[in-house]
């Protein structure tokens, strides 16, 4: 039988926890990467890489400009649960040169947007 649930999702309004488990399970065990839109305030959520959860937003009207790549770790606790490291995060044109997103601003926006939408680093049920 097929898993019901897609290898990305993007959402808008906060996961079901039982999505965001079966996404956690299906690649890392221990976390899940995802990538924000910044300005649509939306994240697309599973998959092996950034860039495909990129492309899925791309698809889906986002800019290239607005999309961040981080890493959500379930049972962590709130203060370490999202780790803003990513290879499309590498920007030299929009001043940013390594894989983490090194805008303290910027870094908390997208913190503040998974908090919303992914968890607050709480264990998974």
């Amino acid at each position: 039988m097929s898993d019901p649930v897609p290898d990305i999702v993007i959402v808008d309004r906060p996961i079901d926890p039982a999505v965001l488990r079966r996404l956690v399970e299906r690649h890392f065990e221990d976390m899940v990467k995802f990538v924000v839109d910044v300005e649509r305030r939306v994240a697309a959520v599973g998959g092996e890489l950034h860039a495909d959860e990129e492309a899925l937003l791309l698809d889906n009207g986002s800019r290239q400009e607005d999309l961040w790549g981080a890493n959500y770790y379930p049972g962590r606790g709130e203060a370490a649960c999202v780790e803003c490291t990513s290879l499309i995060n590498i920007r030299p044109a929009q001043a940013n040169r390594s894989m983490v997103i090194e805008s303290a601003a910027l870094r908390e926006r997208v913190r503040e947007i998974a908090l919303g939408l992914i968890g607050r680093g709480e264990p998974l049920p």
